[in-house]
């Protein structure tokens, strides 16, 4: 693909060129490729086909992660979360050594050893990630979801971007079942602390246990705020925002 350099930017086909906007700026690419009804029907792309229906499942996977965690990720997500976890949930595919090929899929690969491995530590803001942010030994209690942050200093512990008086912070237990595709999330009590020298006993627990089967992730969101007359605003729209999967299990 190449980019549009020009003072007038153009969109829509051109002969063979077909010029667009992208997150990456105005672009071009020629126009190809094989007819539809090829791919869909020729035996020689049974391949093709193969990978294209085990690459829509793991969209298909990656979207119940976005769904399942929504009410976090609108103050703390970049605009290409989605397909940093679909490659995510293209590796955790690829663990599936049961089912045949063009089957393979992430509700069988999960249950494999290593796969849960591959899902924690996973940021939703890649601007912005946890462990380059929070500098505090923490712990998950699976069974009940509670995150614990014994002695955190605001001003010592945590990298607070230019302007941040506040933070807040949110912890959330995510059940997604990748099989039938039923998700839930329980949301933490908040806490919000000035960004000072104060030593604080965070603990953060869910208001309950998401029912029925699947796969668990245990989330940490860090939010920084500026106060201003007596009310905090999020900072830069949340530019700075940080959550990840701390656990999984």
């Amino acid at each position: 693909m190449a980019r549009q350099t020009g003072i007038i930017k153009i969109k829509g086909t051109v002969g063979d060129l077909t010029f667009y906007k992208s997150q990456d700026g105005d672009m071009v690419r020629q126009k190809g490729g094989i007819e539809k009804d090829r791919i869909a029907n020729d035996p020689a792309f049974v391949r093709t086909r193969e990978n294209g229906k085990e690459f829509g499942a793991s969209g298909s996977a990656g979207k119940l992660v976005l769904t399942a965690l929504r009410p976090l990720l609108m103050s703390a997500s970049d605009s290409r979360v989605y397909s940093r976890l679909l490659r995510l949930m293209m590796f955790i595919k690829e663990l599936d050594t049961v089912s045949a090929r063009g089957d393979r899929n992430v509700g069988v690969g999960i249950a494999a050893p290593g796969a849960l491995a591959l899902i924690k530590g996973f940021d939703f803001n890649n601007r912005s990630s946890l462990g380059a942010i929070l500098f505090k030994p923490y712990t998950v209690n699976i069974g009940t979801g509670a995150i614990t942050i014994p002695g955190l200093v605001p001003v010592n512990d945590i990298v607070s971007p230019q302007g941040a008086t506040h933070i807040t912070l949110k912890g959330g237990w995510a059940r997604v079942d990748f099989v039938t595709g039923v998700t839930e999330l329980q949301l933490s009590n908040v806490v919000n602390l000035p960004i000072d020298a104060t030593p604080n006993n965070v603990a953060l627990v869910p208001v309950g246990i998401p029912a029925g089967p699947g796969t668990n992730m245990f989330v940490l969101q860090i939010e920084f705020f500026q106060e201003v007359n007596g009310l905090q605003y999020s900072l830069k729209n949340g530019a700075f925002n940080a959550l990840s999967v701390i656990e999984a299990s």
